[in-house]
């Protein structure tokens, strides 16, 4: 590569997440109509989380993973666990610490919304766009782990 084609501009990284960032919202505005009532996005990202890389965490670490507030993840856990979705337990090894731990009703829940953001999206999404989608998948999954590294 040359220098030029090494250079980038702040339009050129602003553009860029800009328009991640707005695909981002008009998502989360469709997927929050696939949610039941007092349900937001927020929280499925919280069992999301838990499925992909694990549970029996803490509430703080889940904080930090979702860049929310200690006060704000302790609402959301909450709301899911009135709903069933997770357990709360104490943390054997701190005797002031609790663990997460997401429940077979959350696993269940996660997988079925997914099936029903799925569905919603079946009919705004064509080939086109499956044939983007696959094409940038993987750069945008070495694009978050990148930032994640390096946040």
């Amino acid at each position: 590569m040359n220098d030029e084609q090494d250079t980038v501009s702040a339009g050129d990284v602003f553009g860029y997440f800009n328009e991640l960032g707005i695909i981002t919202q008009l998502v989360t505005a469709m997927f929050a109509k696939s949610l039941p009532d007092g349900v937001h996005p927020s929280h499925f990202s919280i069992l999301n989380h838990l499925a992909r890389l694990g549970d029996d965490k803490p509430p703080a670490r889940i904080a930090s993973a979702m860049q929310v507030t200690k006060n704000t993840m302790t609402h959301s856990l909450k709301v899911l666990q009135s709903r069933g979705y997770i357990e709360v337990r104490p943390d054997p090894q701190d005797g002031r610490g609790k663990r997460v731990f997401l429940t077979p009703e959350g696993r269940a829940f996660r997988d079925s919304a997914i099936g029903k953001v799925s569905e919603l999206f079946g009919d705004v999404i064509g080939a086109e766009q499956i044939a983007i989608m696959r094409r940038t998948h993987a750069d945008l999954v070495k694009m978050r782990k990148h930032l994640d590294e390096n946040r």
